[in-house]
């Protein structure tokens, strides 16, 4: 391990390769998270309440978690080869299409795996050769995946939300990005805060104005920075939710009064704040003072 250190250090191009190498990888197994995640939790429910009803169970169905069953094209079944999975370069091969029937492969996959590449390296351009980068990484990808599945599925899965919210505590306890009582107050503050606007929204309107799992997000980053971020991260995320969601009404992809999921830009500021709030904050500081 202490070589490994030694050769990042020494070779920075080897290092930023490495993360590149890893992290699409990882973007590839992240697009397979956030299609199958929600489908599993959603059968898990299923069989919860029949269970609970008392219902007939459902015929036992084939094995589907993720590693079962291999991917593969949704219209003619034709099984993902490996040279066919290869992050973003297979796509751009196929030209977006499956190698068998020829439909049209979305987007998404490579623009996940890019992205997760990208946002790697800014890890590690920040942290450099430290556990500051493992760490951020592990953050990264975890924000990644909340926000592609919120976005699809308006649900933020307790399992990632919550190993992410004690993940933070944990590594704080040795004063990685803030100290542990910053930490254990930025979860207990970033918990409240959004569960008290849910609350007042509902006396005021009746209606539900988030849920749960935006509280549980906030919590935990206010785990991993501290309760001082909060208040940043809070107004960073209306302005990055106003901007898209003004900007969607306007080019008609998204009708007024449609419910907006709030993680996606949680998520942003969040992981915004994680690489430049020192700054940002900093910022305000001089314009104010």
């Amino acid at each position: 391990m202490e070589s490994l250190l030694f050769a990042f250090e020494s070779s920075p191009w080897l290092f930023f390769t490495s993360v590149i190498l890893v992290s699409l990888a990882i973007g590839s197994f992240l697009n397979v998270v956030i299609y199958r995640l929600p489908i599993m939790l959603e059968n898990e429910w299923r069989s919860e309440c029949k269970e609970y009803l008392e219902l007939e169970p459902e015929d036992k169905k084939d094995i589907f978690n993720l590693s079962k069953p291999d991917s593969s094209c949704p219209k003619c079944n034709h099984k993902i080869r490996a040279w066919e999975n290869i992050p973003v370069l297979s796509y751009l091969a196929l030209r977006g299409k499956c190698a068998s029937c020829g439909v049209h492969i979305s987007a998404q996959y490579p623009i996940i795996e890019a992205t997760t590449a990208a946002l790697s390296v800014l890890i590690g351009l920040k942290f450099g050769v430290s556990l500051e980068t493992l760490f951020g990484l592990f953050f990264t990808w975890s924000l990644i995946t909340l926000t592609m599945i919120d976005a699809k599925t308006q649900l933020l899965p307790d399992n990632i939300t919550l190993p992410l919210l004690w993940f933070g505590i944990l590594i704080n306890t040795s004063d990685t990005y803030t100290d542990l009582q910053s930490s254990v107050f930025g979860a207990i503050a970033g918990y409240l805060i959004l569960w008290s606007v849910y609350k007042l929204f509902k006396l005021v309107t009746g209606k539900e104005g988030m849920g749960y799992g935006d509280f549980k997000l906030l919590a935990a980053l206010g785990a991993w920075m501290g309760w001082q971020m909060l208040p940043q991260i809070i107004l960073l995320s209306s302005l990055v939710g106003a901007v898209i969601g003004i900007a969607m009404i306007v080019i008609n992809k998204q009708k007024r009064g449609t419910p907006i999921p709030f993680g996606p830009y949680l998520a942003i500021a969040g992981w915004i704040a994680f690489i430049w709030g020192t700054q940002i904050n900093q910022s305000w500081l001089n314009i104010y003072t």
